[in-house]
């Protein structure tokens, strides 16, 4: 995408060199930094300086590929993986591109490991910007058969998963950007997303976008739809179940609800690569990520207590899961590079899969 008149993906290399848009920055400062180490890396994605399934998958493939080129010893690539592994556990692309990275530098002569390893990772990302690119396709087609009976679409988006959240793009604010150059008069009601803010990201993309759009809270949108403002519900997802069930950041599964109660469309916008073919029952066997309480706890009431502490009440406690699960009975469709599924249908899901060669 373009800031400022600049074409930028947000990760990308120079030889081997590797860098990024530093999102821990954004909306206030935009900041592109190079990141020199496998290890940093994995820092990189603990700390969400890239953040995103799909960018965290292809981040993960860059920094095997970095790992290459400090050492290319099967030793290194066993090593490289299990950190990088470890550092997000609920995004599934993340293990996808490890797996395959392992799988091709496993077979390759150690003095040929470097270069291979780039260039399986530049294959990740590109496939990345074809699928996102696609995704973007096939959702237009969902807006503008919306577009026919309304002069604007309100749309509501959680969390950010626009081109910051993928390589370019992005996934649920991909058809969003289609519709706008197409002519498509939009306007999105964008969730803040607490506790990381995520919505700012995606109210940043939208302005630098020229689309229309207001940042609410996270509790707005149930009013919205109650009150006929919400034409329809797009997010992204972190992983999704064979059987469709959608995990995606906290907050989503209570936006899947309000749209069934007020009957409008709830749409997850996921490349394939984020469907786990292992998992059935995503509630069940999903991991959810339990994120630091500082999150939370950083904010402007309770930075003005020392050390956070509640007048007389001593350290808040705080549960900080990053996910929920929205089951696939309450997601009206999930919009792939391939096609837009009925994920409530086993035999769509099991089609899908087919069309994938995927055993």
């Amino acid at each position: 995408m373009k800031i400022r008149g600049k074409f930028f993906r947000s990760i990308w290399r120079e030889g081997h060199r590797l860098f990024i848009i530093d999102q821990t920055e954004l909306p206030v400062n935009f900041v592109t930094r190079e990141v020199r180490s496998s290890q940093e890396v994995a820092d990189c994605i603990i700390n969400m300086n890239v953040r995103g399934a799909p960018l965290i998958g292809v981040t993960a493939a860059y920094g095997m590929a970095m790992a290459m080129s400090e050492d290319s010893t099967r030793k290194n690539i066993r090593k490289t993986y299990q950190m990088l592994n470890g550092t997000r556990p609920t995004a599934i692309n993340l293990k996808f591109s490890l797996d395959r990275m392992h799988k091709i530098l496993e077979s390759t002569p150690e003095e040929n490991r470097s270069d291979r390893a780039w260039s399986e990772a530049d294959k990740i990302a590109e496939e990345d910007v074809e699928q996102n690119k696609l995704i973007g396709d096939n959702g237009l087609r969902l807006i503008e058969e919306i577009y026919k009976t309304k002069k604007t679409v309100n749309i509501l988006t959680h969390c950010n998963a626009g081109w910051l959240a993928t390589v370019d793009y992005g996934t649920a604010l991909s058809p969003i950007f289609q519709a706008h150059d197409k002519g498509i008069n939009i306007h999105v009601w964008v969730d803040e997303t607490r506790p990381r803010n995520q919505g700012l990201l995606t109210a940043w993309e939208l302005a630098s976008h020229g689309i229309q759009y207001s940042l609410i809270v996270d509790n707005a949108g149930g009013h919205l739809m109650q009150n006929q403002q919400v034409d329809m519900v797009i997010v992204g997802a972190d992983r999704v179940s064979a059987a469709g069930d959608v995990c995606n950041k906290i907050g989503t599964y209570l936006k899947a609800l309000s749209a069934r109660d007020n009957k409008i469309p709830f749409f997850a916008a996921v490349p394939t690569p984020t469907i786990d073919w292992e998992i059935i029952n995503g509630l069940k066997d999903i991991p959810i990520e339990e994120r630091d309480v500082n999150e939370v706890l950083m904010n402007t009431a309770l930075s003005r207590q020392n050390k956070y502490t509640l007048h007389g009440l001593g350290y808040p406690k705080v549960s900080n899961p990053g996910f929920d699960v929205t089951p696939a009975h309450l997601v009206s469709g999930l919009i792939t590079e391939k096609k837009v599924v009925q994920p409530v249908s086993i035999t769509t899901m099991e089609e899908l899969k087919k069309s994938l060669g995927k055993n």
